[in-house]
């Protein structure tokens, strides 16, 4: 086994285990609400703030850029989603989704993608630009673990009861 970390570990790995802790934490939402007595779905539009996106729409944003990173690394179109989830049960199923995509990519895909210049669009602004290492380790990385955090937070802060092992992956 090699002590190099490959491009294709700090991805694909990385990006399943998180969506993953993230499908785990929506199931102890949604059982949350369940035994609170209210609509579950009233969770996925909550928000830690007015001018934040809720819950629902950090889900999505989190599966769109792991799969997206994995894609634009290794330089194939990314598998499209509709944005158009409304119930637990829907975004369960884009996280599972979204994980086996990513399953699909191999390491020999990665070779070189972290020299591989990588272009990310965005509304109405010039496209950020970035060689595939700099974008895994600034960008993808960090805004995977955020919009993550920030979905445990909305949580945590309508009472669903998460600690820092529910978000890590443990229990």
């Amino acid at each position: 086994m090699s002590d190099t970390l490959s491009m294709y570990q700090a991805t694909v790995p990385v990006s399943q285990r998180a969506l993953r802790n993230l499908r785990q934490l929506l199931v102890k939402g949604e059982s949350h609400a369940q035994a609170q007595g209210y609509d579950p779905n009233v969770l996925l539009q909550t928000r830690l703030y007015p001018d934040m996106f809720p819950l629902l729409r950090q889900v999505q944003i989190a599966t769109d850029g792991a799969k997206n990173a994995a894609a634009r690394l290794t330089g194939v179109e990314a598998l499209r989603f509709e944005d158009d989830e409304t119930t637990f049960a829907q975004l369960y199923d884009r996280l599972d989704r979204a994980i086996e995509y990513l399953g699909t990519f191999t390491p020999d895909q990665f070779a070189g993608s972290e020299a591989r210049p990588i272009s990310v669009p965005r509304r109405n602004k010039e496209p950020l630009s970035f060689d595939g290492r700099t974008y895994l380790l600034s960008f993808v990385t960090p805004n995977l673990y955020f919009h993550v955090a920030t979905a445990y937070a909305i949580m945590r802060h309508a009472g669903v009861p998460l600690g820092k092992a529910a978000y890590l992956g443990g229990s």
